[in-house]
């Protein structure tokens, strides 16, 4: 008789229950930005950027809101909207730069993030994402001149 043979399957978890929720998000405001007239997205997404903005906790809203504020002004031509459920800005349907908060997936600061639609092109290297642990006058500076370069 011959011995059988079990094999136990390893658990292994691709993705953590915060990525898988940042998917499904993705998912719902690729279908909904899908139907909506420019207008309409700018309102929407500024509405459901302001929304998840006052829900994220203190540290992270306090550096949320003054980003969204220099974004805007820096650059009025992007569109708010979310990017995986976090704040971003787009310029003629590309996500240009988008703020994660450190809250989001436990990190310890947040990011200021910028895709592949923002020209901030700076040489053969350049960072394309910045962490934030808190917002200085010069940081601002820095922030409103690299958001202008982006949408050049």
């Amino acid at each position: 008789m011959a011995a059988k043979t079990t094999t136990a399957k390893k658990a292994t978890a691709t993705f953590t229950e915060d990525e898988k929720s940042a998917m499904r998000e993705r998912a719902k405001e690729a279908k909904a930005q899908s139907r909506r007239d420019p207008e309409a997205a700018r309102i929407e997404g500024e509405r459901e950027v302001l929304g998840k903005i006052s829900e994220m906790p203190g540290p992270d809203r306090v550096i949320a809101e003054r980003l969204h504020t220099l974004i805007t002004e820096a650059a009025p031509v992007l569109v708010p909207r979310t990017y995986y459920g976090m704040p971003a800005y787009s310029k003629d349907g590309k996500v240009v730069c988008f703020f994660k908060p450190a809250s989001k997936f436990g990190a310890r600061y947040a990011t200021l993030g910028f895709e592949d639609a923002a020209m901030i092109d700076d040489g053969e290297m350049f960072p394309t994402s910045f962490g934030v642990k808190e917002l200085v006058p010069a940081d601002e500076t820095r922030i409103a001149d690299l958001v202008r370069k982006a949408v050049s």
